[in-house]
């Protein structure tokens, strides 16, 4: 027999309507501002279809590594952010996090309500020569990928409903607060000095601490032994991972200047020494190096440098791909002695990697990279700096870690999070999607 029709699906996408139909249409101001800069808006375009692009690589680099009969499921659980992310960044997410500062915590989100006051409102003041509304859209890209990020955690035993619903919460109540508090000037990290360029907090820690209260609440997988799907899908996502990265970081610059030249190098160099660290110590360890080896490295080293990019040297870069991809090793290798059934490492390598970039972005940061900043790192004599990313850490840490631990709770509340028994060992194509390889 056919299952019942549920009527809140239909619901939501009536109220979705209803709102873009009945809110007025705004009318544009015929003077272009003087302060735009046509490079500017040209690089930062680019940069905006580079962060997109990083989401379906995640979706490649995560599901070659998923048992065959998950990766349909795997990869579309990256991919489906795109959709829930953007809806509800228009409707109040971009509010909520450059909106006007509630204590420095939160913005306010009848600001931008519906994108209200975006595409004719005047710039954003740390990004002067662009529109709004393209700085918006390319916020949105970082908003999306970071759930898409904690699948990694859970992948192959979470309902695709309930993952939807709790993208929803994620983004509302950690994703958002961390981000105002982090990019907004008023926020209450920004004004003590905290630095991180693109996303080492906002994005790889809250997800990474996310991860890792996910793998704790819903429990180890009925079947952990299993051969990566397909490996050339992690190649293909680690390459597509690599270009974004550069829309990533080099974006944060804002412009086509002198930073976002700085950015992309720092990029390119932290995460080559990182691959190569990654094999390297792997060697010596007695394996062989591997593909997947390289690509992970890889991908931690981008992770690492990203809260740096603009602010260190391209030799101090090289220092912090390095120092991220084996103490990242030596965390993977500490999970699997453990109960602890992170799918494919997110907390590992995005969390930790994400910590130490963080850590040592206090340590290597200068004024002579970037003379915005207020205080350079701890390797030039001043330890203000370094301290306030200590703090930085712990509270970033602590926050996404128990609110995503609550978040899971209420969520399992609603509907509960774990596939049945059956299946999980079905696998999650079929049970979740009537998909199949």
């Amino acid at each position: 027999m056919p299952k019942k029709l549920s009527v809140v699906p239909f619901i939501l996408l009536f109220l979705i309507v209803l709102l873009c139909f009945l809110y007025p249409v705004e009318a544009i101001a015929p003077v272009v501002s003087t302060d735009m800069v046509a490079a500017d808006i040209a690089w930062m375009l680019t940069a905006s279809a580079l962060v997109l692009i990083m989401t379906p690589g995640l979706a490649f680099f995560y599901g070659g590594m998923v048992n065959k009969k998950n990766v349909i499921s795997t990869m579309l659980q990256s991919f489906i952010c795109v959709a829930v992310v953007t809806i509800i960044w228009v409707i109040f997410g971009f509010s909520l996090v450059f909106g006007q500062s509630k204590m420095g915590l939160i913005g306010n989100p009848a600001d931008f309500f519906m994108m209200h006051g975006v595409i004719d409102g005047p710039a954003w003041k740390l990004a002067p020569t662009i529109p709004l509304a393209l700085f918006a859209m390319y916020q949105l890209k970082f908003a999306i990928i970071t759930p898409a990020l904690v699948t990694g955690a859970f992948a192959e035993r979470m309902k695709f409903t309930s993952y939807v619903l709790f993208i929803c919460l994620f983004f509302t109540f950690i994703y958002a607060p961390l981000a105002h508090a982090t990019w907004h000037p008023e926020g209450i990290l920004a004004k003590l000095g905290v630095l991180d360029f693109a996303g080492g907090t906002v994005v790889h820690m809250s997800a990474g601490w996310a991860a890792l209260a996910s793998a704790l609440f819903l429990k180890k997988r009925h079947e952990r032994n299993h051969s990566p799907a397909r490996i050339t899908y992690v190649i293909l996502g680690t390459g597509l991972l690599w270009f974004g990265w550069f829309g990533f970081n080099a974006g944060s610059a804002f412009g086509a200047n002198r930073l976002s030249v700085i950015a992309l190098a720092t990029t390119m160099s932290a995460s080559a020494a990182a691959a190569l660290a990654w094999i390297f110590f792997d060697s010596a360890k007695g394996r062989k190096p591997s593909a997947m080896g390289t690509c992970i490295g890889a991908v931690v080293g981008l992770v690492a440098i990203t809260p740096a990019a603009g602010y260190v040297s391209i030799p101090h870069s090289i220092i912090i791909g390095i120092v991220s991809s084996l103490v990242s090793n030596l965390v993977v290798e500490w999970r699997t002695r453990t109960s602890i059934d992170d799918t494919l490492d997110v907390f590992p390598c995005h969390g930790v990697g994400g910590m130490v970039g963080m850590l040592l972005t206090g340590v290597f940061a200068s004024k002579a990279i970037n003379p915005g900043i207020a205080y350079n790192g701890l390797l030039f004599g001043e330890t203000h700096l370094f301290l306030m990313q200590c703090g930085a850490l712990v509270a970033a840490s602590l926050f996404s870690f128990f609110g995503s631990m609550l978040l899971l709770k209420v969520t399992d509340l609603i509907t509960p999070l774990r596939v049945s028994t059956e299946d999980e060992r079905s696998g999650l194509d079929i049970s979740q999607h009537g998909e199949s390889l």
